[in-house]
């Protein structure tokens, strides 16, 4: 981004804040600072049904059945589309509620100068005049004219798609949205809510977002239904035609035929399985943003993690001062504690692991002898991309040293004479697991006034080594263990020494080849570099752009990915990944960049979301390959039979009954057991699978159909009402019990126990395909009741039928059908960071 002029000044002095009362009445005036991203609206839900192109066909095929006349038919349309949308929104609507209140939760806040003194506030309530303070992770509140700058660099990829930090300096604006990568600054406020550059981006979020992998294997598939209906269609208008029959009733059927190949509550299906995944998360401590990232979760076969918090406990604890030979030097805390910010978050604050640090220094320079500590000049905070922090001191002789303290092969690197005491001391100390902090010094001209190294020229001398401990999280090695049963790659990215993070990983069962620098990371992450970040099993000495780079590598190598993280050196990572993992004490901007939220950070729940995702996948898995076997099988039945019957092989209101009855049984899958082996691997839409399924089991369904058809012409010589009604009930015997074949792989398919509410469902719809023609309801649409006989003759097809697609199942499952998927792509955009700026309360 160029560098922007910043507007004219207030009249509210740059030293100086306004007064809560100011404060106040502006907030009344202009309104809070947010983008107006809008409340759940249950209208606006019911509305967005319509997006599907099942639920169109559905109403387009009601208002012409109304239309021509045909109440019944469009009655029944009416009951699946409302069964439908309403299901669908009700799930959805509930859903946004949840996320709502979770975003409610996830409270935004910022730096403001009130009444002369600096206080925290919600980033709504920041006003025009406000005096903002910046610091590394957090976000620009709103758009401002900097004041003060010092090694000022911000992230501005959400409003520019620049990956690369900009420096800003005194006088020059900055946006609402930008994250602060290193230094700091103070701000004043020029612009907020949708005046803000950001709230114009925003104003876009009401247009529906991006596609995931999941909502766009829907579209494909449900595209693919569309051709499939509109080829029947055309079949069965060309034989009416034919035969002379009249137009109306000839294209009625064709229409119910179109609404019968498709699986009419797939909507309905899909959000009531990902809103049940959703609540299944919920108490396990894992929020989801979107319902979608449910789905996402199951197919995630790469987790990126962090060390410290994740493997282990997070609680960085101060050991030792070393001097460069490994023997006590208490007097190391002073000079490092010079580097320490003043405002350095405490214990109950998200922050970054320097933060930590720092906060252990300061406790433990308190009880600690340190003598007179020097007059800080200068201080340069800790940065991500350097991994030093620095300060610049005035002894008490008059001299002005330059403290530099961080990772130990960075100090050491700055450090001339460094004995080889020195680097067998921080060997012994990193080969025992601790964590090292190097200090080096460097006295520096009476003129210097910088306390950045670089600026320096005098040699460093190594002073000595801060060690600190951050033992294995309880638990994490069983919930290494787990992962890896579901197939998911756990990979380590961490600041830490190489062999530090290579002893931990080893530690809790994640398997370590030769571990790898970020440095190595190329800056397109190239197949190769992915195949070396998966063989090497833990990434060290990372930066935030090489984390980054690590998922995009993993992700171009065909990789699902999840990335989990809670600092501001995360932020990039959690865009980057398929799935964006923080916790609810992280920094700002790490939940905002991710998709999902974990109350606490395990392990554990990251294998639980994994688990609840694939359940959720594999049952939506099974009602689209159940429902378009079935229905492409009684379809094209119906198709060619209307092809050479001189009457219609069932009328449009039983064709629609048909498929109502069958769905409504279905609408219990989401509840099915899943069996364990479908949970050891990534699942993905794959449209192919879909299509060969269809072609492998959908004309034996067909081929049943004939052999009624043959029984009921050539043997019974059966009137239309008593062939409308066996083929009814045949085919929805068939299609019920079929599900308990088809919903398992397991061969024979009593070794997997389906659902109990799924087995009632199924057995429901059956037996309502039996009762229907001798109910009242049956005479209404033409049924006629049917002597024991035929009832036998259903009964022995349809046992052969399931006996024939249980060996036909054994046979396609293992030569025909691959989890062959590719990898798929996730959108990130905007919408996010949006929340942080969201409705006013």
């Amino acid at each position: 981004m160029t560098n922007r002029t910043a507007p004219p000044a207030t009249t509210v002095d740059a030293a100086e804040g306004l007064s809560s009362a100011a404060a106040s009445a502006r907030l009344v005036e202009d309104g809070p600072n947010a983008v107006g991203t809008s409340a759940p609206s249950l209208m606006r839900t019911i509305g967005g049904q319509f997006r599907n192109v099942v639920l169109l066909l559905l109403l387009v095929t009601a208002v012409v059945s109304a239309v021509l006349g045909q109440v019944q038919d469009a009655i029944v349309i009416a009951v699946i589309l409302l069964t439908s949308v309403g299901l669908g929104a009700v799930n959805e609507y509930r859903s946004a509620l949840v996320s709502s209140a979770m975003t409610d939760r996830l409270r935004h806040t910022a730096r403001v100068l009130r009444d002369g003194v600096w206080t925290t506030v919600d980033v709504r309530d920041i006003v025009v005049g406000d005096l903002v303070r910046l610091g590394v992770g957090s976000v620009v509140p709103a758009d401002a004219t900097l004041v003060s700058a010092q090694d000022l660099e911000l992230d501005e990829s959400v409003l520019t798609g620049e990956s690369r930090p900009v420096e800003r300096r005194s006088d020059q604006l900055v946006l609402q949205g930008a994250v602060v990568v290193s230094g700091s600054g103070d701000a004043r406020v020029s612009a907020t809510g949708r005046a803000t550059e950001f709230g114009g981006i925003a104003a876009g979020l009401r247009s529906r977002a991006p596609e995931t992998a999941f909502q766009a294997g829907l579209a494909r598939f449900s595209m693919l239904l569309v051709w499939v209906a509109v080829s029947l269609m055309v079949l069965i208008v060309v034989a009416g035609v034919a035969f002379s029959r009249p137009l109306l009733t000839t294209v009625l059927f064709a229409l119910a035929i179109a609404v019968g190949v498709t699986p009419q509550l797939l909507p309905a299906v899909v959000s009531t399985a990902l809103a049940s995944g959703a609540r299944l998360l919920k108490r396990s401590d894992v929020l989801v943003k979107r319902l979608v990232c449910v789905e996402d979760l199951g197919g995630v076969d790469v987790l990126v993690t962090d060390k410290t918090g994740t493997l282990t406990s997070g609680g960085l604890r101060f050991q030792d001062a070393l001097d460069p030979t490994g023997r006590p030097a208490p007097t190391l805390l002073g000079v490092a504690r010079a580097t320490v910010p003043p405002d350095v978050p405490d214990g109950g604050t998200a922050g970054s692991v320097a933060d930590a640090l720092d906060r252990e220094i300061l406790d433990a320079s308190v009880d600690v002898a340190i003598g007179t500590l020097p007059v800080v000049l200068a201080t340069r905070p800790f940065d991500h991309e350097r991994m030093t922090s620095s300060a610049l001191v005035l002894e008490h002789d008059g001299s002005r040293r330059l403290i530099v303290k961080g990772a130990p092969d960075v100090v050491l690197a700055q450090c001339t004479d460094v004995a080889s005491a020195g680097h067998e001391t921080l060997q012994r100390l990193l080969a025992a697991g601790h964590r090292v902090i190097a200090v080096a010094t460097a006295i520096v001209s009476g003129s210097t006034m910088t306390a950045d190294p670089l600026g320096v020229n005098d040699s460093f001398v190594l002073e000595g080594f801060l060690v600190f401990e951050d033992p294995p999280r309880p638990g994490v090695a069983d919930a290494i263990s787990a992962l890896r049963d579901l197939g998911v790659q756990v990979v380590v990215v961490t600041g830490d020494d190489p062999v530090v993070a290579a002893g931990l990983a080893r530690d809790v069962g994640i398997p370590v080849g030769s571990p790898m620098l970020g440095s190595e990371i190329g800056p397109t992450g190239s197949g190769p570099s992915a195949a070396r970040v998966l063989d090497a099993g833990v990434v060290a000495r990372v930066r935030p752009a090489d984390k980054a780079g690590v998922v995009r590598a993993l992700r171009d190598a065909g990789k699902t990915v999840a990335f989990l993280g809670d600092g501001v050196n995360d932020a990039l990572a959690l865009h980057a990944a398929d799935v964006g993992i923080s916790v609810l004490s992280a920094t700002d901007v790490a939940r905002d960049a991710a998709d999902v939220v974990l109350l606490d950070k395990r392990l554990d729940a990251v294998a639980t979301a994994v688990r609840t995702g694939r359940r959720v996948f594999a049952n939506t898995l099974k009602y689209v390959m159940m429902g378009t076997s079935s229905n492409i099988g009684n379809m094209l039945s119906a198709a060619v039979a209307a092809s050479f019957l001189p009457f219609l092989p069932l009328l449009p209101a039983q064709v629609l009954l048909n498929n109502l009855i069958y769905d409504l049984g279905q609408l219990a899958i989401p509840s099915d057991r899943v069996d364990p082996e479908r949970l050891t691997a990534p699942a993905r839409w794959d449209v192919g699978a879909v299509r060969r399924f269809m072609l492998v089991f959908g004309p034996v369904s067909s081929v049943f159909d004939f052999v009624t058809f043959a029984v009921l012409l050539g043997v019974v010589h059966a009137s239309p009402a008593e062939f409308r009604t066996v083929w009814f009930v045949e085919s929805l015997l068939t299609q019920s019990l079929v599900v308990f074949v088809v919903r398992t792989n397991r061969v024979p398919s009593w070794r997997s126990r389906p659902g109990r509410w799924l087995a009632l469902g199924a057995l429901g719809s059956a037996a309502a395909g039996v009762v229907l023609p001798l109910s009242p309801i049956g005479a209404l649409v033409d049924f006629s009741p049917l002597p024991g006989t035929l009832l036998m003759v259903i009964a022995v097809i349809a046992v052969v039928y399931l006996l024939l697609v249980e060996g036909l199942k054994a046979f396609a499952f293992r030569y025909v059908f691959r989890n062959d998927s590719g990898a798929h792509r996730t959108a990130h955009h905007v919408r996010r960071l949006a929340a942080r700026f969201g409705r006013a309360r």
